[in-house]
């Protein structure tokens, strides 16, 4: 009889388009003793599951002759049938026990992390805390998916019309058409700008662009005031690193995006007495 691995889920990233589901979704988390554990891939749906959900569900290890990192597991069952939810952890006492779940191990260095996601050890999920964040960066992206995924999805289309009740065509979801970025320094003085790619910016971006009935500079300056502004100068910024397997595969200088942002209010020193 297979177990169950209980996680508590703190990173989804935005959805990326698939042949085989509507989007899949990157999902990362912590387990019980604090380690770091991957889940992928996951339907869009799994987004049902909220961050800082203590969730449990039979996982499988990744085949590593096809992904090398140790934290890379998949759902035993797809549809994911068997998960279950425990419990929601809060954000009392300045998120106490979320800092207790998941700051058990916190890299201040860049150059050290990088260096644990070399062999032997492949780190490819971890927690980061930058001596400084320097600015938020906003730059212009594609506006559509890649036209070689946009075509697979219209073959894949042909083949599977009329084999499930909604036949409708798939549409892909939206995609965001800017890349945000920290430009952020370590406690050695490093200075590395990393991209942000996790679900809850995007969802920022697309709800502040609704509110602002389709102006982007007006849905790019809400987001800037809330990852410049608010965070910068009110939050304890954590940040949850992460590799492709396509970047660590390939040994970049930097494999690692941000795929969450960890923000519990600054505390002040009174606080801490």
């Amino acid at each position: 009889m297979q177990t169950k691995t209980r996680v508590l889920i703190t990173v989804t990233t935005y959805p990326l388009p698939s042949v085989s589901y509507d989007e899949l979704v990157c999902t990362a988390g912590v387990l019980e003793d604090g380690s770091w554990i991957r889940i992928y891939p996951v339907p869009f749906k799994f987004l049902e599951y909220q961050k800082w959900d203590w969730v449990e569900l039979e996982l499988i290890r990744h085949d590593s002759s096809k992904d090398f990192r140790p934290e890379s597991h998949r759902p035993r069952h797809p549809a994911l049938n068997d998960l279950a939810v425990i419990r929601r952890v809060e954000t009392q006492q300045c998120w106490y026990e979320r800092k207790q779940a998941c700051l058990k191990k916190v890299y201040t260095n860049l150059s050290a992390l990088i260096q644990d996601s070399m062999a032997p050890e492949n780190v490819s999920l971890a927690v980061f805390r930058p001596k400084r964040l320097i600015k938020f960066v906003v730059k212009e992206d594609d506006r559509e998916w890649k036209q070689k995924w946009l075509d697979q999805l219209r073959q894949a289309d042909l083949f599977t019309r009329g084999l499930h009740a909604d036949d409708a065509p798939r549409v892909p979801i939206e995609k965001i058409p800017y890349k945000f970025k920290y430009k952020l320094e370590d406690d050695a003085g490093k200075v590395s700008t990393m991209t942000i790619q996790d679900w809850e910016i995007g969802a920022l971006y697309r709800n502040c662009l609704a509110a602002a009935e389709g102006c982007e500079s007006i849905a790019i300056e809400k987001v800037r005031l809330k990852y410049e502004k608010d965070f910068m100068q009110n939050k304890e910024i954590s940040l949850f690193l992460g590799t492709t397997f396509k970047q660590h595969h390939a040994r970049r200088n930097n494999p690692f995006t941000i795929i969450g942002v960890f923000y519990p209010p600054r505390q002040r020193q009174a606080e801490l007495l």
